[in-house]
């Protein structure tokens, strides 16, 4: 179910608010309310998970119940080795389920490819860029959606129980509301538990952090539907083209648009998942900060998909030993995180490409670069420096296979082209690049002070409200006339 969608703005979300805050006038005692609003809540997920398949469930279900069960064996456990020894295996198993599901089609492949024993060249050329020949003729396993994010989650809670960072959770169905809890479910961000532990039995909603929520789901929602479906469109029309024949201007507006694409498009879900909390009482950390304003890679990656990062940090980058045992560990551990990064998005040499290249540049700029980029006056160099390889790489991020990358990087130099850029450039596809460009970031950070004290006045307040209220309109008008309304981030 998308947040996007006519069934879930106008009969999943409306039932389930109606629900929720009936139990503060029916129930008076104030543990029995917040138990009631859990399971409220859980069943609500659970039919928002299922809306996909009934069959993708009850994988997450089995998630819950092995890391639920993970926790409370640690808890129990009176030694550090058989802890460590439940710990891995609750591991084991995620990262197996996980496996199968993301990466059993790509192991296919590549086994097909052996199989046929064709010459090196030919056979490494299939592998990149996934083709298989179905000699083994296996069903391609479906992925279920956002099973990535609810995998990485589940599995925080056990090697935070492990470390003693956060309390046991006795009680299964509160763990299964953190596991599934459907704002954050599908596509982040990924929260730890221990930053929602207390929430989950000891929140408040209040008039306040329900107008918050409304207002950032309305902004998130007008990210996605206004700006990043209007970018889909052309990036999808122009992928679909002859690529080796759209020459230079053409293959600057894939780029270009791809980038604005994924942007709001995954952080309007994510400011749209932290509104949805917010009617809810719940408050989630934060998943961007205007990335596309960094000055390099590595300010880039603190700004970008925040939960994520901050979760390979946490749990691979740190227990690796982080920068604590000299430049090469260093360096071998960023790649390690960043090539981890890269499969975690799925089975696909594209992504696989995608988080080396980061790590090669984050050593790079650990070695020597990071020093002059600091050093540099010229701010505006850094941002085009980190702009333009951030757009680049996306551009490997979103083709299907390598050798369409690098048709596409080809085409940077090639001046003749078989197709007609105006084809794409409609007066309502500029009026949104403009936008996208100007709400990307520089503008929020310039006025960042500016907006915090006129935000005060009655004034401002009345006609932030009519924005959100006139983009949540345009944008249901929008879902509601058939609009094109892909989620990138739902396919991992």
């Amino acid at each position: 179910m998308l947040f996007s969608s006519m069934v879930f703005l106008w009969v999943f979300l409306p039932i389930v608010l109606i629900i929720y805050y009936l139990t503060n006038l029916i129930i008076k005692d104030d543990k029995l309310r917040i138990r009631v609003k859990n399971i409220v809540l859980l069943l609500a997920s659970l039919i928002f998970y299922a809306w996909g398949g009934i069959y993708f469930l009850s994988i997450m279900i089995f998630s819950i119940v092995i890391n639920f069960a993970g926790g409370y064996f640690i808890s129990k456990s009176l030694n550090d080795k058989s802890k460590k020894l439940i710990l891995f295996i609750t591991i084991v198993l995620n990262l197996l389920v996980l496996g199968y599901f993301k990466y059993f089609n790509m192991l296919v492949v590549i086994i097909e490819q052996l199989m046929a024993r064709g010459d090196f060249n030919t056979t490494l050329d299939n592998i990149l860029n996934m083709r298989g020949t179905g000699a083994l003729n296996f069903k391609t396993v479906v992925l279920p959606i956002g099973i990535s994010f609810f995998t990485f989650q589940a599995m925080s809670y056990v090697i935070d129980v492990y470390r003693k960072d956060a309390s046991t959770q006795k009680n299964i169905f509160d763990f299964g509301l953190y596991v599934a809890l459907f704002p954050q479910l599908i596509a982040g961000p990924i929260v730890r538990y221990s930053d929602v532990a207390e929430q989950i039995n000891n929140r408040r909603e209040n008039v306040i952090k329900f107008s918050k929520g409304i207002k950032r789901f309305c902004y998130g929602i007008g990210k996605k539907v206004i700006l990043a479906n209007t970018f889909a469109l052309a990036v999808d029309n122009i992928y679909a083209l002859e690529l080796s024949n759209i020459g230079m201007p053409i293959a600057i507006l894939f780029s270009l648009s791809y980038a604005l694409q994924i942007y709001y498009d995954f952080s309007g879900y994510s400011d749209m998942a932290i509104g949805l909390g917010l009617m809810f009482g719940f408050r989630f950390k934060e998943n961007f900060n205007y990335p596309y304003t960094a000055y390099s890679i590595t300010e880039f990656w603190r700004r970008w998909h925040i939960s994520l990062s901050t979760w390979f940090k946490e749990y691979v980058y740190i227990p690796l030993g982080g920068n604590r045992h000299g430049l090469f560990r260093t360096c071998l551990n960023l790649m390690i995180v960043f090539l981890l990064t890269g499969i975690w998005h799925g089975a696909n040499f594209t992504f696989i490409m995608w988080g080396v290249a980061y790590g090669i540049i984050q050593i790079i700029e650990k070695l020597f670069l990071l020093k002059f980029l600091n050093w540099n006056k010229l701010k505006i160099i850094n941002f085009i420096y980190t702009f333009t390889i951030a757009v680049m790489l996306f551009v490997v991020f979103r083709c299907d296979r390598l050798e369409d990358a690098f048709t596409i990087f080809r085409q940077y130099l090639t001046f003749d082209s078989k197709y007609n850029i105006m084809t794409f450039l409609s007066m309502k596809y500029i009026i949104v690049f403009i936008f996208g460009i100007l709400f990307m970031g520089p503008v929020q950070r310039i006025m960042a002070g500016v907006y915090e004290k006129l935000n005060k006045l009655t004034l401002i307040n009345v006609c932030d409200a009519i924005i959100q209220f006139t983009i949540l309109g345009y944008a249901i008008l929008s879902v509601a006339d058939g609009t094109y309304n892909p989620f990138i981030y739902f396919q991992f």
